[in-house]
């Protein structure tokens, strides 16, 4: 009888988490578990990629802005500074609301970068999507669009790519016109597009006296919706110490009606007279700014009236994101 030879077992290769490398889903995990990817590390770099970032614009300039152009506003640009200026062949990178056909990016003729703010995301993290098709229209070849996808999960978000001493100083459009620079050569498709997008859009007005403020108006009455960057506890104790005490409105036949809840701000939302335009409400703003500002100030305990002017508000709290 043969001798049988000692069975040894070979070492398999230590790998840290940062060497393991993407495989097919259904494929053995590098990592030499024996596992497959998916229900290996495969499990937390997809967690990764989905786990929701509820502020995914902090730390940007105009954080503000940044969520009233995602959810609120619907035609606007800003052009956006890059941590050591534009790269050679891009004369200029400009965030926009909407792009013709949805489109998340696109490279124009010139060189130049359009970035779609308003679309569907792939990821739990809009600042990470957004940095990675950014990334990939600057490489675009030009007059190309830039297709969606799932950006990786070690890749850079927006915090990494823009100048963040840069200013963000949106430019509200009456309309889509921006999409098309040359109106008598643009494709069918795109001209379709623009006319959709002309005519769905609400009049829109960003207020001057007040920071990331925008007036609205619709057939039945005008609106104004406020981002505000504070705590969101804080903010709703102030609302209702003002609402409670008669002084949340801003003017005459205007009226605090609630707010929304966009990627980790409040938006409190005004009610307007359809006769009150974004002009009228600049000074009444200002004043209320400054009234809400002697509001976060106080860490007194709610009154009986004043917490139920907070659960009114809370129950007429919408959330968008």
């Amino acid at each position: 009888m043969a001798k049988k030879r000692p069975q040894t077992k070979a070492k398999r290769p230590q790998l840290t988490e940062q060497e393991i490398p993407v495989v097919g889903a259904r494929e053995p995990c590098p990592c030499g578990s024996g596992r497959r990817y998916k229900a290996c590390h495969g499990r937390a770099a997809a967690h990764a990629v989905t786990e929701l970032v509820h502020r995914p614009f902090e730390g940007l300039p105009g954080e503000c802005d940044w969520v009233a152009l995602r959810e609120l506003v619907p035609a606007a640009t800003v052009e956006l500074p890059l941590k050591g200026g534009l790269p050679e062949g891009a004369p200029s990178v400009t965030l926009a609301t909407v792009l013709p056909m949805a489109w998340p990016a696109l490279r124009r003729d010139d060189g130049s970068v359009l970035l779609g703010l308003q679309n569907d995301t792939a990821s739990g993290d809009i600042s990470r999507d957004l940095a990675d098709t950014l990334q990939r229209a600057l490489a675009a070849d030009p007059g190309t669009p830039v297709q969606g996808r799932r950006a990786p999960a070690d890749g850079p978000r927006l915090q990494d790519l823009i100048d963040p001493e840069g200013a963000f100083e949106p430019v509200v459009h009456s309309g889509f016109e921006f999409w098309v620079p040359d109106p008598e050569n643009a494709t069918p498709e795109v001209t379709a597009s623009l006319e959709r997008a002309n005519a769905a859009a609400i009049p829109t007005v960003k207020l001057t006296g007040v920071d990331a403020a925008y007036w609205c108006e619709t057939p039945e009455k005008n609106h104004l919706r406020w981002v505000m960057p504070h705590p969101e506890e804080q903010l709703l104790d102030a609302l209702a110490r003002l609402h409670a005490a008669g002084r949340s409105s801003l003017g005459e036949g205007t009226r605090l009606v609630g707010s929304f809840r966009a990627h980790g701000l409040i938006v409190p939302v005004w009610d307007l007279p359809s006769g009150v335009g974004a002009e009228d409400v600049e000074k009444p703003a200002a004043e209320f700014a400054e009234r809400l500002a002697a509001a976060l100030a106080s860490d007194a305990p709610l009154t009986a009236d004043e917490r139920r002017a907070r659960g009114g508000l809370t129950n007429r709290q919408v959330t968008l994101s």
